[in-house]
């Protein structure tokens, strides 16, 4: 049961720039998703593709927390504009930064990148380098850039507090499911597993993830993340039964929890535990409404799996026929059933 369940997708095309009269905010990735900051508190709104579903979660931390210090305000007329009088005292990287700030919320990327990487020695411009070669899926200059904003993290978000800009980029987690990061070192780190998953360095990215559940290991994006690395090596009995305890709080409440127990699961199957995992799984399917129908599927033919393993014959059978009834192409759901043999 060493298999994906979902698909390594590409990053969703579109990075836009909006601008109102209280303030500016920076916001990359899907449909959907946005992240505001205003004196309430800032917050993440989170959609899911095709579902009409949005997730609210406020972000305790505030946007200078964790990374760099407070910094002078720039009135409103001046953040993307430096007028004269200010450019004379801008330090020339600061000037590129805004310069390339401003080329993106043009619409020139090119250019925004340009201004971008020749500020790179800023971590915030390195940052939104990174976002950029990562659409771009130039994956090693990507990585450089990220590293670079690590290796300054004291600084990072000090640029985009000063000149009030809002930082969101979107990283998909799921074909269905994203998760929303911002110049932080989560964010920069997530960004960096998405490059090492891609790139197929597995031990980078669950290195990443370690420094990440070192930080919040209840933070449900990085769980799944560490769940989803763990399953590529199954046969691990240590790190399954790290799964197994690192999830045992979690409860099917939201998209991201289903997922999480998918591979919970998968990991007390790999165990030796196939009633566990038939119950996880019967956990993980009670709740479908706004739930993506691939990871449905996919947890309903993994107990279906385990039915028919501990002698469940009749209720294997039945599972894969609705499974296949709802989409004959899913797995092997024709071998099974032999269909067409």
């Amino acid at each position: 049961m060493a298999f994906r369940f979902w698909r390594r997708v590409r990053l969703a095309p579109g990075v836009t720039l909006n601008l109102s009269k209280s303030n500016a905010s920076l916001s990359f990735g899907p449909r959907g998703a946005k992240y505001t900051i205003s004196p309430r508190g800032n917050r993440a709104t989170a959609g899911l593709p095709g579902t009409g579903l949005f997730y609210t979660v406020h972000d305790r931390n505030r946007a200078g927390r964790g990374g760099a210090a407070p910094a002078p305000s720039v009135p409103q007329r001046d953040r993307l504009k430096l007028g004269f009088f200010q450019r004379l005292i801008t330090p020339a990287e600061e000037k590129r930064f805004i310069d390339g700030i401003r080329a993106l919320n043009e619409g020139d990327q090119d250019a925004a990148l340009a201004g971008l990487e020749e500020a790179r020695d800023l971590p915030d411009a390195a940052w939104m380098a990174g976002m950029i070669r990562l659409r771009r899926e130039e994956l090693d200059h990507a990585k450089a850039h990220f590293e670079h904003a690590l290796d300054r993290l004291g600084d990072l978000g000090a640029l985009f507090g000063k000149y009030e800009i809002a930082a969101q980029a979107s990283l998909p987690i799921t074909s269905d499911i994203f998760a929303h990061v911002f110049p932080r070192e989560r964010g920069t780190r997530l960004a960096l597993v998405e490059i090492a998953q891609l790139q197929g360095r597995h031990a980078d990215a669950m290195a990443h993830v370690e420094r990440l559940l070192q930080i919040d290991a209840t933070d449900p994006v990085v769980l799944l993340s560490f769940a989803e690395l763990a399953l590529d090596t199954p046969d691990d009995r240590a790190l399954m039964d790290r799964v197994v305890r690192a999830t045992v709080h979690v409860e099917n409440e939201t998209p991201v929890d289903t997922a999480i127990l998918l591979y919970r699961g998968r990991a007390l199957a790999s165990l030796g535990m196939p009633d566990a995992a038939i119950d996880v799984f019967t956990l993980a399917n009670r709740r479908r409404k706004d739930r993506p129908e691939g990871l449905l599927h996919q947890i309903r033919y993994d107990r279906a799996v385990l039915y028919d393993q501990v002698g469940r014959k009749a209720h294997a059978r039945r599972e894969f026929e609705r499974l296949y009834a709802e989409d004959p192409e899913f797995e092997d759901l024709s071998a099974k059933l032999t269909i067409n043999a």
